[in-house]
């Protein structure tokens, strides 16, 4: 996929655990994971918005494009 998903480093700028965002943005931990790994399809702007709150950061940290190699 060419959006990467920098959740991770988000997280560790912040020294934040999975859980407590989980619980600061009101999804499952299970959601996260699939965000943080890259494996989701799309991503609801509130969604990104409560993220983007939990971590006092712009969309901007969160998402990356990188362009296929093929």
């Amino acid at each position: 996929m060419a959006i990467i998903i920098n959740i991770d480093v988000q997280l560790a700028k912040k020294k934040m655990s999975v859980t407590e965002l989980s619980e600061k943005v009101g999804i499952t931990m299970a959601n996260i994971s699939i965000l943080k790994n890259g494996k989701a399809k799309a991503i609801r702007f509130s969604t990104l918005e409560a993220i983007c709150l939990a971590l006092d950061c712009q969309p901007g940290d969160l998402l990356e494009y990188r362009p296929d190699e093929s």
